[in-house]
């Protein structure tokens, strides 16, 4: 039965109880008064600031401490930032991910992007000029291929495992291969004829690195017309890769690391614009994943590794 004195310690528990909460959100922000995000340059610089820039103020409204964001120079960087502690929070590809696992990198991830229709996964490409002659990859015995990254899972990764399944090793089929440093530097590549065919991400026709340079009006064709997506043509694409992760340092505080789930897991109800500018309104609220889920990643880089240790 309740009485007066049930009733008052019952008061000062819950009392205690928010004080506690609110004394160990303290702690935390004492000791993380700016969280880092660290992305992958899978565009080129000015164009991950811009598309970056409302959902980082969002997220340093929400999670009540500066969030600053870091566009790193290569997927590498944001492997060892998190490797040092300087990223608290990142955005990896799959590989890229996979890649930090196996190297001992204490991060878990715990978000990742879902595709308009549901789906959670993009594919690899190889992109060629529609007016080449190349109709398929046997066809450019000797031509130059671009790629993006060591870690891009469908700008390395996912290529050389395909190139693998038809018997080519790309240092010996193509007479240069290149690494250009993002997606967008790749499509570029192919534009100037810098290389003959390039490897990129694609989700669908009108969801692609492709896709948004052709809407912003980056890519020309030699009499100096606006490009359009019809002027390329994809001649392989890969099983479907899973889409890439946010994941934060295993170290964070509990509570740290809840109050950052939320805020990505609310963003498309609590700030739909600035979630909507990340994937241009392609993309669905962020699902919540495990390390597991890129197990099978893992296995691709450790197949992709022992090629090239074949190769050397």
């Amino acid at each position: 039965m309740l009485n007066r004195r049930t009733l008052i310690a019952a008061g000062a528990a819950l009392v205690g109880a928010t004080l506690a909460t609110a004394a160990a959100a303290q702690d935390w922000k004492a000791k993380y008064p700016e969280l880092v995000l660290g992305v992958i340059p899978a565009e080129n610089g000015s164009g991950v600031l811009d598309r970056y820039g409302p959902f980082v103020e969002y997220l340093s409204k929400e999670i009540g401490v500066k969030v600053t964001l870091r566009v790193a120079q290569d997927y590498a960087a944001v492997i060892e930032g998190q490797r040092a502690g300087n990223i608290h929070i990142a955005y990896y590809g799959p590989a890229s991910f996979a890649r930090a696992r196996l190297t001992g990198v204490a991060t878990d991830v715990f978000a990742m992007d879902v595709n308009n229709d549901g789906t959670k996964g993009y594919y690899s490409v190889f992109y060629v000029k529609a007016s080449s002659p190349y109709k398929t990859l046997q066809d450019l015995k000797g031509k130059n291929l671009g790629l993006v990254d060591p870690n891009s899972t469908s700008g390395n990764n996912m290529p050389r495992f395909e190139l693998d399944k038809m018997k080519i090793e790309p240092e010996k089929f193509f007479d240069k291969v290149v690494f250009t440093g993002s997606h967008e530097n790749a499509v570029l590549a192919l534009s100037q004829g810098t290389v003959d065919v390039a490897a990129n991400a694609w989700t669908a026709d009108d969801d692609s690195y492709l896709y948004r340079m052709i809407t912003k009006g980056m890519l020309k064709n030699a009499d100096g017309s606006p490009a359009k997506v019809s002027d390329y043509r994809i001649i392989h694409k890969s099983t479907m890769i899973v889409n890439g992760p946010y994941a934060y340092l295993n170290s964070l505080p509990d509570d740290l690391k809840a109050k950052i789930r939320d805020a990505f897991m609310s963003a498309a109800t609590k700030d739909k614009a600035a979630f909507d500018k990340l994937s241009d309104g392609k993309n669905k609220p962020w699902a919540a994943t495990e390390n597991k889920d890129y197990d099978q990643t893992i296995e691709l880089i450790r197949f992709v590794d022992s090629l090239r240790k074949k190769s050397s």
